[in-house]
This record gives C-alpha cells, structure tokens and sequence, in this order.
C-alpha cells in the first residue's frame, strides 16, 4: 500500500515530527470544536440565554479556524516539500537517462520513458503530498480522539474499537485487488503511451502505403485496454470507499442509538453524549480522507516504482580513460570477439577487427544483421556480453562504455534531433562555447547558409519554433560536426537513409571533407558511400561474413557479392 522507497527520499523523515505535530495539533481543535459546541448546545437546551452560551460559541469558531489553519498549513508545507522532492528526483532521472544512453529508450520505448519522466514524476508529487499527509493523521488523529470518547463515555468507545479493525481489514483486502488492477492500468498506460508514439512517428509512412485507417483500429483496441483497466480499477476504488463509508456509518448510528437509549433511560447526560456523537464521525474520517484517494496514492506508487526502476539501473558506464582521445594517425583501435546477444537471441558475435589511422569504415549488411548494434557499442551506449576493446598497445577494455571516450565522438544518426531552441544552440550542440564566426563557417560548411541568412542564427526552431526540412535537419547535424574541433571519432548512422536521392547526394558532397583527418565509422546500406570508404566490415546475421576494401570483398567475398546484387534490386 506504502512504497518503503518513499521514506527512503532524501528530507522525508526529518518532516515527521512537524507532520505528527500537526495532526496532534489537528485532534486538540478537533476535540476543542466538539466540547464547545456539545456545551453550547446543552446550555441553549437548559434554557440558558444567548449571552451565556456566546463564549462557548466562539470557543468553537476559534477551533474551527484553528482546524482550518492547521489544514492550510500543513498542505502548503507538503506542497513545497513534494515539489522539491519531484523536481530534484526528475533531475536525477534524466541525469540517469542521459548516462544510459538510447539503450535504455529502446530496452523501455520512448513513449514510456517521456510517460514516466513527465507524468509520471507529476503522480509521485501527489503521492508524497496524499501519503505523508494522511497516513499520520490515520495513526494519530483516531487514537487521540479514542482517548477522549473513553473519558467521556467508555461503552460507546468499544463499538468504535470493535468497528475500527473491521473497516481496516476490508480497506486491505480491496486495496490488494486495487493495487493488482492500478499494476495493470499502469502497464496498459505505459503501453499506449509507446503505442502512440510509434503510431506518430510512423503517420507519414502508414498513410503512402494507405494503411493509416487500418492502423487506426490497433490504436482503438490499445486505447481500450487501458479504458477498461481504468474503469476496473475505479471500481475497486469506489467498492473499497464504500466499505469504508458503509462500517464508519453503521458505527455512527450503532453509537448515536445506545446513547439515545441511555439518554432515555437516565444513565448519561446531555453534554457528554452529543460530544461523543460529534466526535464520532471525525473517529473514522482520517481513514475514509485516505480512502478516497486511494487510487491517487496507486498510481504514485507505480509511477515511484517505475523511476526507481531507471535510478537502479547499471550504468555500465567505466572511467578507464583519464582524458578525451585525440585519435591521430598513430592510433589503433581493435575489437577482439566482440559480442552482445539479446534475450531474443539476436545480436551481433564475435566481431574481430584492427581500425589504425584516420580511416573510413562502412558497416553493411542486410536489415536485422546487428549494424546498429555494432554501432552503439562502439559509440559507447552498449555494453557487450562478451570480448574486449583496446585503444592502441596499452589499454584494453571490457566495453567503451566510458564518459571520456563519449567526449571524443561526434554521432550523425538517422533521424537528428531539433531542440527546442535557437539556431544556434542547435548548431552548438557539441561545443557550445563556440563563436558566431565558427557556427557560420560550420553551417556554410554544411550547406546551411541559406537557412542562416533567412531566420538568423538567434530564431527559435524545434518545437513552438520553425519547423526545419528534412535536409535541413542532417544539415544541422552535419554542421554540429564540423563545428567540434576536438572530436575527430565519427560515427553515423544511416545519415541519408530517408532523404530523397538529390538532397542525399547533396548533402554526401558536404559530408565527404568531414570525413577527412577522421575515424570514421559509417553504418549504410547505400551501396555510393562504399567506393570511399577504406575498410568495409560485412555482416549477415551478427556475424562478421569478411572484412576489407571495397574492391577486394568484390572480388573475392561471396556472401559480399550477393549483398551487393541485392542492393541493387
């Protein structure tokens, strides 16, 4: 019902004592409200003029705005430190989403990440604001006031003790069955949300092959697994408010006609018994407050669940290089049985190569052959399952995964990346300390002139700003690195896969003086970026089919051939 993790958050246990001593503070003008209105009606009864009860009157307003300023000052106080505690935890979370790298994005879906890391962080918030609040006005406000009614009448004291347990034990009962169907709402949420991302990402593709109202209906029955989650889970969460409100009212009225009886029969006084009539509702509303926001605190919990999920996770990143690498003509970089397997059992194996010098290595093979992870592993976002890397003669690594080998790369992938932001923050991207006279050089390097002399490098593009071509965006990529001067390891990943074959022949011209003084690591299955590239390493199905130029594959790998006749059509 209460994720342990929570108390775990930094701050939260230093707030107990304020928070206990509100509740207290909460159950003495609780207390207060009721004696003063129990006094003032029963002097009003014996007939006592207005004047006499006015002090029992106001006794009772000054509790009730007490009652009301303890309420206030406890939510703003929660306010304030759930905010901090969710800004701080987001903080933390996309600073561990940007260590694990697009992995992680691709292990969770993106939906799901942006999901958890937005709306996700914003139901924590209310989780620590409902939990922290009522859970200690659950523990104390009931006892105190228990306390109270003994002194006052202790026959009517046990029908609340006996009724207590049993409006607990039915609140646990059904919170585990709302906690199992909150699990699957959350998972269905989670689900859509990747669903739907996918399903806008692919808009433009579905609707050229005339699929997009077909796809229309996956959507449909997506969205109804998690409508019909929510309502099972509402459900519960209404059938667990009911039982509550259902044991809470029948002890009222089991309480209100013994003291009727009594009252007849002589044995209690009108004072003490309207006071435990009063107070006897308010015994039983800390527990049916944390009912009704049962269903809020569930979907906390998950959500609390999900991003110590991501905060738990191995980094896999090492520190075995003291500084970025310069790679100068001197270098090497050799992969010796360098494997990653997947659960599928998909993946690249054995991967055995030596890359010396400034050269220019292809990564071809069919759709599904591991290029990608080849990729990642050498961009140092994926760890291996098996072999190891070694940067020139003295140091061997089980995985690149390294902060400082990071620093040393540019990356040209797919589909770039507008932030939103300036022009020229975008085009600065790896090294935003760069001057106008740079970034302008870089763009006109990468055929953005037009573009900077039309908005000017300070128009907002991304999102809310100008929406940029898809030339223009690997334009964009393409001028990021240029612009870096110290990072002279490239990797790209596809960079004209979904261009037109002008703009992608275009924009290899500009690509092609990039690759000069560099490593460069090119995954393609463009068959016009080989007769420039040094080495190609051939893969079919994860393993490494042959490796060398260009020319001598052609002629002497077979596998190499039949790739290329398949290429062609």
């Amino acid at each position: 019902m209460i994720d342990k993790a929570l108390f775990a958050l930094p701050g939260v246990r230093k707030v107990f004592p304020i928070l206990a001593g509100l509740a207290i503070l909460q159950a003495v003008v609780i207390l207060g409200q009721a004696l003063f209105l129990s006094g003032a009606i029963t002097q009003l009864w014996q007939g006592q003029g207005f004047k006499a009860t006015l002090p029992l009157i106001l006794g009772f307003f000054i509790c009730f705005l007490a009652r009301e300023g303890v309420s206030f000052i406890r939510q703003k106080f929660l306010d304030g430190l759930a905010y901090k505690l969710s800004m701080n935890l987001r903080e933390e979370l996309l600073d561990k989403i940007f260590k694990l790298g697009p992995t992680l994005a691709a292990d969770m879906g993106s939906g799901s990440l942006t999901a958890t890391t937005i709306a996700g962080i914003e139901q924590v918030e209310s989780y620590i604001k409902l939990v922290l609040s009522k859970v200690l006005n659950m523990m104390i406000v009931p006892v105190l006031l228990l306390v109270a009614i003994i002194v006052l009448d202790w026959e009517s004291s046990i029908v609340l003790v006996v009724a207590f347990p049993f409006a607990i034990i039915f609140m646990i009962l059904l919170g585990y069955a709302a906690q199992g169907r909150a699990s699957r709402q959350y998972r269905s949420y989670m689900l859509l949300s990747n669903h739907f991302l996918d399903s806008l990402r692919g808009i433009s593709t579905l609707k050229y092959f005339g699929l997009s109202k077909s796809y229309a209906n996956s959507i449909y029955r997506t969205s109804e697994r998690f409508r019909k989650a929510t309502m099972s889970t509402l459900r519960m969460a209404m059938l667990s408010t009911f039982a509550l409100d259902f044991f809470a009212t029948l002890s009222v009225a089991t309480v209100a006609l013994f003291l009727g009886l009594k009252l007849m029969d002589g044995h209690i006084l009108l004072f003490p018994a309207l006071a435990v009539l009063i107070l006897a509702p308010e015994y039983f509303l800390p527990l049916r407050e944390f009912a009704s926001d049962y269903h809020a605190t569930l979907n906390g919990k998950n959500a609390l669940k999900s991003v110590n999920d991501i905060l738990s996770a191995d980094e896999q990143v090492q520190e075995n290089l003291e500084n970025s690498v310069q790679w100068m003509q001197s270098s090497t970089l050799t992969l010796q049985n360098v494997t990653k397997i997947y659960e599928t059992g998909r993946g690249v194996q054995d991967v055995t190569a030596e890359i010396s010098g400034f050269q220019k290595v292809a990564i071809v093979g069919a759709s599904g052959s591991g290029k990608s992870t080849l990729l990642s592993m050498l961009s140092g976002f994926l760890m291996p399952t098996a072999g190891e890397f070694q940067i020139n003669v003295d140091k061997k690594f089980s995985s690149l995964t390294d902060e400082n080998w990071r620093k040393s790369l540019s990356f040209i992938p797919q589909n770039t990346y507008i932030f939103a932001g300036t022009l020229r923050e975008n085009l600065a991207f790896y090294a935003p300390e760069a001057t106008d006279d740079e970034i302008l050089q870089a763009a006109d390097l990468a055929g953005l002139s037009e573009l900077v002399n039309t908005i000017g490098l300070s128009s907002k593009i991304g999102a809310s700003g100008r929406t940029l071509s898809g030339g223009q965006m690997q334009r964009v990529a393409l001028a990021r690195a240029f612009l870096s001067n110290t990072r002279n390891i490239l990797l790209l990943d596809e960079p004209t896969a979904h261009l037109d074959i002008e703009t992608e022949l275009e924009i290899k011209e500009n690509i092609l003086p990039l690759l000069e003084n560099k490593l460069v690591f090119l995954a393609t299955h463009r068959l016009h970026w080989l007769p420039q590239m040094d080495v190609v390493i051939v893969l079919n199905e994860g393993k490494v089919e042959g490796i060398g130029s260009h020319e001598q594959l052609l002629a002497e790998n077979s596998y190499y051939q039949q790739l290329i006749k398949e290429m062609r059509g």
